[in-house]
């Protein structure tokens, strides 16, 4: 599908979108309770539909209210299928492979499109420590797993990637029968770990951590009690729309929690440091266009928002720096070099040095660009093009339903002319 964003003025009020990162850690938390949990504000991008695809496969049932919320009735992992498959979910392959393994019954765990290259040599290291028998196809999927898990005190690498330990805390809380000690080395990502420990306990399932090295899970009477869940608001998804009202109009953005650990709630000092017009409210997030500046940024704990910071920098007066390139790699695309490439394009003109992106501001011009697959790329180009000099036309741009399936719909109802 090839998407055409004409340059466009924006007005108006939207609500940012559930977070993909809170619902799928809510479906995790729900699967391995026992009794029915109710999650109010249910997401329903690819990621989300994915997860709520998994825990079925694994054992629950998931009935869709009259309201739009999710009952999710569950008695533990107990799988009724011998595959589950992940979609393109970076977080729901590491998440739900742990989780899988408290079974005993032999499981195949498998994903699509980029996850099939994505690396999983974790995997092959650890789970054999925790009594898990594996076969991987050297270090990628499909992977053939066969539990039951069992915890005990082990070492990780989170210099990669925190979708892994999400995995073991929340596999590990619930079947620890004594004390278990996770180290971790080089811990990336760290709000999102935050988040994990969030929503396990919401969910009954408390974990203490030592300067997020040494993660401590005791036994409970009960691991994960069945709650009513709300989902969060994207930072993620919302971050584009933040980025869209500072350089396109002035827009009120609905449903950002400015006390959420998301780690892409730090946009916003991206934003204050870019000079924009911001207001910031308990209820809603007022932003405007202004004489934008140059920043420096390190997005080293939240890589997800290189793309949205790139759009940002793009008409920013000055040399922006931005901190953390060897986060993207291993993402949907290597978003490194496809920012590099997608935005010289429109004009601009990023430097990749060492673990820097440096983006240089400049007048941006219409132009044919591809999404390389990859939801944020899409966002990135449509945002950027909002104020450009002419039309951007964006190939593959259903790309975005991995994340925010109605991000088109949300840029016409706040006035861009978006032709699909």
């Amino acid at each position: 599908m090839t998407v055409k964003i004409q340059p466009s003025t924006l007005h108006g009020n939207i609500f940012a979108p559930a977070s993909k990162s809170s619902m799928q850690r809510a479906c995790a938390a729900a699967l391995l309770c026992e009794g029915a949990s109710e999650i109010i504000n249910p997401g329903k991008s690819n990621d989300d539909l994915a997860a709520l695809d998994v825990i079925q496969k694994l054992g629950a049932r998931v009935v869709k209210n009259e309201d739009g919320s999710l009952t999710i009735h569950s008695q533990g992992v107990d799988p009724v299928e011998d595959e589950i498959n992940c979609g393109e979910s970076g977080l729901g392959i590491r998440m739900f492979t742990p989780i899988a393994a408290l079974s005993s019954k032999p499981i195949t765990i498998n994903g699509t499109g980029s996850l099939l290259t994505r690396p999983m040599h974790f995997f092959d290291e650890i789970f054999p420590l925790l009594g898990i028998e594996i076969k991987s196809r050297e270090g990628r999927l499909p992977l053939q797993i066969k539990g039951p898990l069992h915890p005990a005190n082990i070492e990780v690498d989170g210099s990669l990637s925190s979708q892994f330990l999400t995995g073991l805390l929340m596999a590990f809380g619930a079947s620890v029968t004594e004390p278990v000690t996770i180290k971790v080395n080089a811990l990336k990502s760290k709000p999102y770990i935050d988040l994990t420990l969030k929503v396990m306990e919401s969910f009954g399932r408390k974990v203490t951590h030592t300067d997020y090295e040494y993660f401590h899970l005791e036994p409970q009477a009960i691991n994960y009690e069945p709650q009513t869940y709300r989902v969060e608001g994207d930072w993620s998804g919302g971050s584009f729309l933040l980025v869209a009202g500072a350089i396109a109009g002035k827009i009120s953005v609905e449903g950002l929690d400015i006390s959420s650990t998301q780690a892409d709630k730090a946009i916003l000092q991206a934003l204050k440091d870019s000079g924009c017009f911001l207001s910031i409210q308990k209820e809603v997030i007022e932003i405007g266009p202004a004489a934008l500046k140059a920043f420096h940024f390190d997005a080293t704990d939240c890589p997800d928002l290189f793309p949205p910071l790139v759009a940002l920098a793009s008409y920013c007066d000055g040399q922006t720096i931005i901190k953390g390139v060897s986060r993207l790699a291993h993402k949907e695309s290597n978003r490194g070099l496809t920012l590099q490439e997608e935005f010289a394009k429109m004009g601009v003109e990023i430097i990749l040095r060492g673990d820097e992106m440096l983006v240089k501001g400049s007048s941006l011009k219409g132009a044919n660009v591809h999404s390389r697959h990859d939801h944020r790329i899409a966002m990135a180009c449509a945002v950027a093009a909002l104020r450009s000099n002419g039309e951007v036309a964006i190939e593959e741009a259903n790309a975005i339903n991995k994340s925010y399936p109605d991000f088109y719909a949300h840029l016409k109802k706040l006035g861009a002319t978006v032709l699909q």
